[in-house]
């Protein structure tokens, strides 16, 4: 896809790795509707066009696209993490996590392609797919589920829309932490090097130019994924 002059709704798109996404798509010369929940100063800041939705609510899910307008490029990267153990997975969190990280996609996906005839999307998955997490079950469950959909909507979207996914590893240091903790806190990188949000907005870019590739997943995580539990 030339993306000079198309149109992309990027849920999540004004903070963090969102934002990321958002600058490098402009400077690609994209459109950007900015898709936020609280983040409404730092949306209306990046993009003239911006939409406020909870993906936390189905109804809201539902009309984020036709809010938007027609857009040629949807960019899933908004989601919900919690640190919960099977133990503590009660079911109305579990519920809650699997409605923003996996349901809302669903339902963006289903939407957009109802309204485009040629396309692109990319979903944001994340390095625990391919290890077993038991500090963040529903989280894991829903991005490993989010993974299995993007290889589904490949095939059912083809041949006028590619989906596609980016997984990524350790990226911010939690709020107040310095960088070398952030390192010591991500564990082990055959890289050695915390990824930074603008590579994961490379990896983007290049999915959405790449015309014969779909139903991928780009780890970008200094290779953690090759661990599996061992990181």
């Amino acid at each position: 896809m030339i993306l000079n002059g198309k149109r992309a709704l990027v849920t999540g798109g004004a903070v963090r790795i969102g934002r990321a996404i958002t600058e490098a798509l402009q400077a690609a010369g994209v459109e950007v509707v900015v898709h936020y929940l609280n983040s409404r100063t730092e949306a209306e800041a990046l993009s003239p066009f911006s939409v406020c939705a909870d993906l936390g609510s189905p109804a809201d899910c539902r009309e984020l696209v036709g809010l938007a307008g027609t857009v040629d490029i949807l960019i899933n990267n908004a989601s919900l993490f919690t640190k919960d153990t099977l133990a503590e997975a009660m079911p109305e969190r579990v519920l809650r996590e699997f409605q923003v990280n996996l349901f809302a996609p669903m339902e963006l996906m289903r939407t957009f392609a109802a309204q485009t005839e040629k396309g692109a999307v990319v979903n944001l998955l994340d390095r625990r797919i391919r290890c077993n997490d038991t500090s963040c079950v529903p989280y894991s469950i829903a991005k490993k589920g989010l993974e299995q959909l993007t290889q589904l909507a490949a095939l059912e979207y083809a041949p006028n829309i590619t989906v596609n996914a980016v997984a990524p590893g350790p990226i911010l240091p939690p709020p107040g932490s310095n960088a070398a903790s952030a390192r010591e806190l991500a564990g082990n990188i055959p890289l050695d090097r915390l990824p930074t949000p603008e590579s994961i907005a490379e990896a983007v870019v290049f999915l959405l130019q790449a015309d014969s590739i779909t139903g991928q997943v780009v780890f970008v995580d200094g290779g953690q994924h090759l661990l599996g539990n061992g990181v």
